[in-house]
């Protein structure tokens, strides 16, 4: 009975391969995981069958001489970096190692086969949005004249946030932001805000709007603003969201959920101060009507006042006295008529200058 040894029969397999599949082939799968070592991508592939069981799995490798060029092109084509949960289209070698076994040699990549299946997935989200009734529930909310008390979910050392920040100190408004840090791209992204939002919500009441900003950087990775599941959490949120993610390209399935949606953080900022500016001017012009109100009553009732003075002075005793008439009282009251009076009363006559009294015969 013949026998090999291990490293013959692996040089069997690897010899057999090689002449069985000796071209490059053009393979459709989904990262299922990716990391990145001394300028070598390591890939995880897989395939899932319509249950979602595993079909099938393999890894793959792209070597340093050409990963980092594959993988800007990717990500200047797509608009996202390569990551976990991705669908691909990648060009590939069969490779055999008597130790690392059997794996792929990724040589090229088809972003438009990646920008068609975020497509899909991005109309999806959209579709499934409308059916549930919550695409326009953000704009339903009332945004607060004066946002004052900003929640904001941002990576801590952003420069977008630092911006952000910078533009409200020195706006002359008050504002007080309060940072629930997050991972802004990537696949730790989506579940990082989720777990912000969370954090908001159990204290909702202190706050007056949510604020989603990133920036700064090359990668333009939004892909997890157009999770199903963050954006139906934002739609849904009990206080207005407003979106600074620092795009060009397209807008997110976030920006069309949102209150409303700006290009960047410092847009956001700029929108925020506008705000401020307009409520500042309007209650200015509150104050000037308010004073000019005031000053016109104030003079209406001096002119009443003076007229009421008037009409007492012409009314006033005094004033009958020096025109040569009296007044008659008994007994403390006015005497109008002679059936007021009998015979043997005392009668007080008041004149400009005293009383004379007399007694009624």
């Amino acid at each position: 009975m013949k026998s090999y040894l291990l490293s013959e029969l692996s040089a069997l397999v690897e010899a057999t391969l090689t002449e069985a599949l000796p071209d490059t082939y053009w393979v459709q799968a989904e990262v299922a995981s990716l990391s990145e070592k001394s300028g070598h991508g390591y890939f995880d592939l897989v395939e899932k069958g319509k249950n979602g069981m595993l079909a099938a799995k393999m890894r793959a490798t792209c070597w340093s001489n050409i990963f980092p060029m594959l993988s800007t092109y990717f990500t200047q084509e797509t608009g996202c970096s390569l990551q976990a949960g991705m669908q691909i289209l990648v060009e590939v070698e069969v490779q055999y190692h008597s130790v690392y076994g059997l794996s792929l040699n990724i040589v090229n990549i088809d972003p438009r086969f990646t920008i068609g299946d975020l497509a899909r997935q991005r109309q999806q989200t959209i579709q499934q949005l409308i059916s549930d009734g919550v695409m326009g529930m953000q704009s339903e909310l009332r945004l607060p004249t004066l946002c004052q008390r900003i929640a904001v979910i941002s990576a801590e050392t952003a420069a977008g946030y630092g911006d952000f920040c910078d533009q409200l100190v020195h706006s002359g408004y008050r504002f007080i932001p309060t940072l629930f840090p997050a991972v802004m791209q990537g696949d730790k992204a989506e579940q990082s805000i989720l777990q912000a939002l969370n954090a908001i919500a159990k204290q909702d009441d202190a706050f007056d709007t949510v604020v989603i900003i990133r920036g700064g950087g090359a990668t333009t990775d939004l892909s997890c603003f157009d999770s199903y599941t963050l954006c139906a959490t934002c739609a849904q949120f009990p206080l207005p969201i407003l979106t600074g993610i620092g795009h060009t390209r397209d807008v997110s399935v976030l920006d069309m959920v949102a209150h409303q949606a700006l290009k960047t953080p410092t847009a956001v900022a700029a929108f925020l101060i506008d705000k401020s500016a307009a409520e500042s001017e309007r209650v200015q012009l509150l104050r000037n009507r308010l004073r000019q109100t005031a000053e016109r009553q104030i003079l209406i009732r001096r002119h009443r006042i003076e007229m009421l003075q008037q009409r007492i002075a012409l009314s006033s005793p005094e004033r009958i006295y020096k025109m040569g008439y009296s007044l008659t009282t008994l007994n403390g009251k006015v005497v109008r008529c002679t059936n007021d009076i009998a015979q043997g009363q005392l009668l007080t006559t008041h004149l400009i200058d005293g009383e004379v009294q007399s007694i009624v015969q």
